[in-house]
């Protein structure tokens, strides 16, 4: 089936398209280029398709109220302390935009920005680029980012890659928000990822550097669980959680199960940490796709990811690359 393009609006001067994907299950996503944002993806269950992710009917409502919804964050996602970095002897002062950090890539981060796409009818996928320029929200070196998408039955694979002209720090997340039933919270999803881990936060909400166990916290998300205390009160999650290594690729590092068992996601992935985000702070002023009202715990993020701070933490991952490192990170979201 062909995918069709439409125009969904114009932003600071350039047309914004939506392409629709369909796959042969009857799955379809709907991607727009503004921060190659997710804004729909609709799944066949008894009676019909759910929508099963948080979205806007407009462009507008993306400009001003999106924290993000379904797009791609970056060049450098997460929290970066005092919103400054060095590197090879330089200093560089990043754009602040929560309070002293910067957190995903600042105000007009990748996920602010207008991609380009162009659509692949062969193989179901739409190849979004974007060039940002040496200087964007404070970040050396010209870099041309890919982003790929590819519907294939019930999965969706992203394909992310980037070619800077100099050393420079990057790390892209994917930032659904889920919701899998029909209630207008997440809370009674069950969740399980696979790790033993996380980084602790200090009280900025930045990562303080230091990597500790989940066994006895509400981040032992192993065996599942809902996102409930015993006494049925919401439990907060925004936690980089570090997935175990030398795990395998082909397994799933997260499992979540709607409220009704209509419909489970898997998510596949080869970075080394996974953000779990379940609304803690979300509360949108305006209706969202079907009318729906996103206050918080409303949806829930699974954001593959290299570990948040990394810039401040030498013993994380690496996030910078350049030209003899080109970045390449893929994940694979099953919703069945």
């Amino acid at each position: 089936m062909a995918i069709s393009v439409s125009t969904f609006g114009q932003h600071k001067g350039k047309q914004v398209q939506q392409f629709k994907l369909v796959s042969t299950t009857g799955v379809e996503v709907d991607i727009i280029g503004l921060g190659v944002a997710v804004r729909d993806w609709r799944v066949p269950v008894k009676g019909g398709l759910r929508s099963v992710v948080l979205g806007f009917d407009t462009l507008e409502d993306y400009v001003q109220h999106s924290p993000h919804f379904g797009a791609l964050a970056g060049r450098v996602a997460n929290r970066i302390k005092d919103a400054s970095f060095d590197l090879d002897g330089k200093h560089y002062e990043l754009v602040p935009n929560e309070g002293a950090l910067s957190l995903h890539g600042g105000p007009e981060g990748l996920g602010r920005q207008v991609w380009d796409g162009v659509a692949d009818d062969a193989d179901n996928s739409v190849t979004f680029t974007h060039f940002s320029p040496d200087g964007a929200m404070g970040y050396p070196g010209d870099v041309t980012f890919t982003a790929k998408y590819t519907l294939a039955g019930n999965k969706l694979r992203l394909d992310l890659s980037a070619i800077a002209d100099r050393r420079t720090p990057i790390s892209l997340v994917q930032h659904q928000y889920f919701n899998l039933g029909t209630t207008d919270t997440v809370l009674d999803h069950m969740l399980q990822v696979e790790t033993s881990a996380y980084t602790l936060l200090g009280e900025d909400l930045c990562a303080s550097g230091a990597i500790v166990p989940v066994k006895d916290t509400i981040y032992d998300l192993r065996q599942g669980r809902a996102m409930r205390d015993a006494d049925g009160k919401p439990v907060g999650y925004d936690i980089n959680l570090v997935l175990d290594t030398g795990r395998e690729l082909d397994e799933p590092i997260a499992t979540v199960t709607g409220p009704d068992g209509a419909l489970t996601l898997k998510i596949w992935s080869d970075q080394p940490a996974v953000q779990a985000y379940n609304g803690l702070w979300t509360d949108i002023p305006v209706p969202g796709l079907n009318g729906k009202t996103y206050g918080r715990f409303s949806g829930f993020c699974l954001e593959d990811q290299k570990f948040p701070d990394a810039l401040h933490n030498p013993h994380f991952p690496s996030v910078i690359y350049g030209p003899d490192r080109p970045y390449r990170h893929w994940c694979e979201i099953e919703i069945a």
